[in-house]
């Protein structure tokens, strides 16, 4: 039985690439696998569209189809995720889109636009939230320079039931919880190696990309972490460390290359990413990637 949203919440958003054929065309398909792997190991909650799986460098139609790709490949066995961003219109097509396509909530990427205005974040909610009939939302703040004040104004937009939060800044998401509804789920957005950090100061659950590749191990330092056991989630932290540090290189701009790269070698070919995320790894960074797959037993 597939867990409610809530519980979804506090697990593991696990943040599906998206796969493109010889021809750089997404090609949906390639993810079943991948799909089909994750939920076995225990994936609480797939998401489609979201960093890892290249937003910005997908069309609208792109993000449209991918989003009942995949839902329809989870076929409920798990809520999924639904990243929504770009233009109002955009957005709101998007997240019209992806209720129509069975999504259970919509992660909303916070504007990049340079002109931003906090309250104008809170129209754009609004308008997202309407335009998806009510779809429960999850805000994915990457700046948290708007300040708790503007942050305690967008959780308290009608629909909104997480945060993830994916800035290096744990006193401020601290004082940021205390200033928010107690019912809202305030999620690590910066995968596995901040989890610990995030979950000492009232975070429940993490951002995964690693769950593409070996979902096993995040879901075991998931367990460690609900447990309380620092040390055993530290421990396997450090066993996975390298591959965050490969996508952490070149200003993150090798995020989703050391994903795509590691699936490669494992035969799970995604093909390349698009530009202006690089590709393919470095001779080095490759060199790094095969050693963390082949000490892990991944190869």
């Amino acid at each position: 039985m597939a867990l409610t949203l809530d519980e979804a919440l506090t697990g593991i958003s696990g943040i599906l690439v998206t796969p493109y054929d010889d021809r750089g065309e997404i090609a949906p398909d390639r993810l079943a696998p991948i799909i089909d792997h994750a939920l076995k190991a225990g994936l609480h909650m797939p998401v489609v569209n979201g960093n890892t799986g290249e937003f910005y460098a997908l069309t609208t139609d792109e993000a449209c189809t991918m989003a009942e790709a995949v839902t329809g490949m989870v076929a409920g066995r798990a809520p999924v995720l639904a990243g929504i961003g770009r233009g109002v219109r955009d957005a709101c097509r998007l997240a019209r889109a992806s209720a129509d396509a069975g999504a259970t909530a919509l992660m909303i990427h916070q504007p990049p636009d340079p002109f931003v205005a906090p309250r104008g974040i809170v129209d754009y909610l609004n308008a997202v939230a309407d335009a998806s009939g009510g779809l429960p939302m999850m805000l994915y703040l990457r700046n948290d320079a708007i300040g708790t004040r503007a942050i305690a104004d967008l959780c308290a937009v009608p629909g909104v039931r997480g945060v993830k939060w994916a800035t290096p800044n744990p006193m401020k998401l601290a004082e940021a919880r205390e200033a928010c509804d107690p019912s809202i789920v305030w999620v690590g957005g910066l995968a596995e190696v901040w989890a610990p950090t995030f979950y000492a100061v009232g975070a429940r659950g993490f951002t995964s990309g690693l769950i593409n590749l070996w979902p096993e191990r995040s879901l075991a330092i998931h367990a460690a972490l609900e447990g309380g056991d620092y040390t055993r989630a530290n421990a396997l932290i450090a066993g996975m460390r390298a591959f965050e540090d490969i996508r952490a290189e070149e200003m993150n701009g090798t995020n989703v290359t050391g994903v795509k790269a590691a699936l490669q070698a494992m035969g799970r070919d995604c093909g390349p990413t698009r530009p202006p995320s690089a590709w393919p790894l470095t001779g080095a960074q490759q060199q790094k990637l095969q050693a963390f797959l082949s000490s892990n037993n991944l190869i």
